[in-house]
């Protein structure tokens, strides 16, 4: 055997290994329970929330000419005996709130 050979094919595996695994991390989502568990913190600074929920699949959305993958959600809570829901908007690769409307 040819140890420029082996040496070539070892750093040509060990490269493409490292740029497949920043491909894969630059295209991969943040999951839905991170992302509502990001947004509770958030709303719970204020008030306790009482419920919550956010759909699983990421969906297309525009904002500002700019297009983005997002998780669509939505938190409840009880402010002065009043239930007060609203829905949100959050990047699906970062977690990011992009969007808050109270319901």
């Amino acid at each position: 055997m040819n140890w420029r050979s082996f040496f070539l094919g070892a750093a040509l595996g060990v490269v493409g290994g490292y740029v497949t695994k920043e491909i894969l991390i630059q295209k991969t989502n943040v999951s839905p329970e991170k992302v509502l568990e990001h947004v509770k913190r958030q709303f719970k600074q204020n008030e306790p929330i009482s419920g919550s929920w956010i759909h699983m699949i990421a969906e297309p959305y525009e904002k500002q000419q700019i297009n983005y993958q997002v998780y669509k959600g939505g938190i409840s809570k009880n402010k002065n005996g009043t239930n007060e829901q609203f829905e949100f908007i959050a990047d699906a690769q970062t977690g990011t709130l992009l969007d808050i409307r109270p319901l």
